[in-house]
């Protein structure tokens, strides 16, 4: 027979793992690529051609560099000269 402690452990355990679990790939699935909002040097890993990685971006607003953000928020960012972000790399602001 399960006395009350046990139960409670089991329950407990069950939770915590329970909220591990499900709190990691929910944090993944809130946020996204958003390209062209990233200032100079501070783009997040796999921006385009002419960087190699996180933090080498060579201006600021590169259209081929991304940044992540949170979801849904990219393309309603305030940025500088009309600019918007783009969940799709952007031809705009390529350093030559």
């Amino acid at each position: 027979m399960i006395n009350a402690k046990t139960t409670a452990a089991v329950l407990a355990g069950a939770l915590v793992a329970a909220a591990s679990s499900a709190s990691v790939p929910a944090q993944a699935q809130e946020m996204e690529k958003c390209y062209g909002v990233a200032m100079k040097g501070q783009n997040d890993c796999a921006a385009g051609p002419g960087t190699t990685c996180a933090g080498t971006s060579t201006i600021d607003y590169q259209g081929n560099a991304w940044k992540l953000v949170p979801k849904g928020t990219c393309a309603t960012m305030e940025l500088p000269d009309n600019r918007a972000g783009s969940l799709e790399p952007l031809d705009r602001d390529i350093p030559s």
